[in-house]
């Protein structure tokens, strides 16, 4: 394939929106990178100007996510760079989004307590309707609206 991969170190800007769709889970936020550099003359680091990306993250990976990730927190993300332009208000912009593929806490600025979900729990409990929720046929998952995470 000719993706562009990266693997990006920064902070969560938003909340993690996460909701159903045909497909299985999805989740969104906005992902801040800042830049730094090393001064040789103040022999200090400084830092430059702040990217922001848009994360994109389906099935298992959303629902972990939206579990797992509060805004300011250190993530590495590692996905498909896609850059997308669009026209409205007579301006054309630009947009930098990442499809993540794996995304987990940068531990080198803190630590984390890692967890492994059941398959059945692959949506966290708090995403979850009220127990007795009516059931999609044929599944053991309970039906969902979409949810914002706050």
């Amino acid at each position: 394939m000719n993706d562009t991969m990266v693997t990006v170190v920064g902070n969560v800007a938003t909340n993690v929106e996460y909701r159903e769709t045909a497909t299985g889970g999805m989740a969104r936020f906005r992902f801040a990178v800042p830049s730094r550099r090393w001064d040789r003359q103040s022999g200090t680091w400084t830092d430059g100007p702040t990217s922001f990306y848009t994360v994109f993250a389906w099935r298992s990976l959303a629902a972990n996510l939206a579990g797992s990730v509060s805004v300011g927190e250190p993530l590495v993300v590692h996905g498909r760079l896609k850059v997308r332009e669009e026209d409205g208000d007579g301006r054309r912009r630009t947009f930098v989004d990442i499809d993540a593929l794996a995304a987990g806490h940068d531990l080198t600025r803190g630590t984390a307590a890692f967890r492994r979900v059941a398959r059945s729990d692959a949506v966290p409990a708090a995403r979850r309707e009220e127990p007795g929720a009516p059931q999609e046929p044929g599944t053991a998952r309970q039906a969902r609206k979409p949810v914002a995470v706050l």
